[in-house]
């Protein structure tokens, strides 16, 4: 026998539903491009959670690309083979050693687990890095960063032939060089350059904070790239959401409507976000 605290929940369930309706209209048959990472990629119950959320998210029209990173892991697997790492400006020195432990992490072990998750919520999700159809072609960001890129051309085409045929790309950040080598790309840098490419709805950036903070430490929901660059210059925005705001600000001005800065360790982010109406983090998006 069904209680009555059931029947409340079911009622609330259905509610919610309805409610969600005008925002399953307004992004059907958008793309939005997910960078994900963090602590969820190595919880099974969070990333099958993430993975029922993007499941659902194409059940409604949506096109979602995921793009993810891996540092832990890549860090966890560097010192165990005693290979030392250093950070230059925030990005990993990459010598050929650690290219191919990089690529090793990103393309296999966690590549594979995401694309597992979204198959076993009923989806189907196929993994690829850059190097797959030429889907990101990188030059070096610079000669003391060794085997580190920054895209230059992106397939998009082989991405929209896979939504076509309702497939959802995982993708991992691993570039190819004009001359077969093999790039290190920063997850975000590879997100929004994708995202640009494909002149996505949304960029969604998962991170472990709430969102971009004013100076008394409050989550500001809504910005435009003007706001952004006036608090980076006083030092309001700073440490590691440079490069989220930075990553942000090239997709805006690349095409993409919209970028959203969020914390994915919130149940669900991605669905607050894009099917209620308060929304998740900090929307940034040029001037309407």
């Amino acid at each position: 026998m069904r209680t009555q605290r059931m029947d409340r929940d079911w009622i609330g369930q259905a509610r919610t539903l309805s409610q969600a309706l005008p925002y399953m209209q307004r992004y059907d048959g958008a793309t939005v491009v997910i960078k994900f990472g963090g602590h969820a990629m190595g919880d099974a119950d969070e990333l099958a959670s993430f993975a029922r959320d993007v499941v659902l998210m194409q059940q409604v029209g949506v096109n979602p690309v995921i793009v993810h990173g891996g540092g832990p892991m890549i860090n966890d697997l560097l010192k165990r083979l005693a290979i030392e790492s250093r950070f230059e400006r925030g990005k990993r020195v990459t010598d050929e050693a650690t290219v191919e432990v990089v690529e090793m992490v990103l393309s296999g072990r966690i590549n594979k687990a995401i694309v597992q998750a979204i198959n076993g919520q009923g989806g189907r999700g196929i993994g690829l890095s850059g190097k797959d159809g030429n889907l990101m072609v990188c030059e070096q960001t610079h000669p003391d960063l060794g085997f580190v890129g920054t895209p230059v051309e992106l397939n998009v085409d082989f991405l929209r032939s896979l939504h076509a045929a309702e497939i959802i790309p995982v993708i991992a950040p691993i570039g190819a060089g004009r001359n077969g080598e093999t790039f290190n790309v920063n997850g975000d840098n590879a997100a929004g350059a994708i995202a640009a490419a494909l002149r996505a709805d949304r960029l969604l950036l998962l991170t472990d904070v709430a969102g971009v903070k004013d100076a008394s430490g409050e989550v500001v929901t809504e910005l435009t790239p003007e706001q952004i660059r006036e608090m980076t210059e006083e030092g309001i925005i700073a440490g590691g959401m440079i490069p989220k705001t930075e990553t942000a600000l090239t997709a805006i001005e690349g095409g993409v409507r919209a970028v959203v800065i969020l914390d994915g360790r919130v149940p669900n982010a991605c669905l607050l976000e894009l099917y209620t109406e308060h929304g998740a983090g900090s929307l940034i998006r040029g001037r309407r």
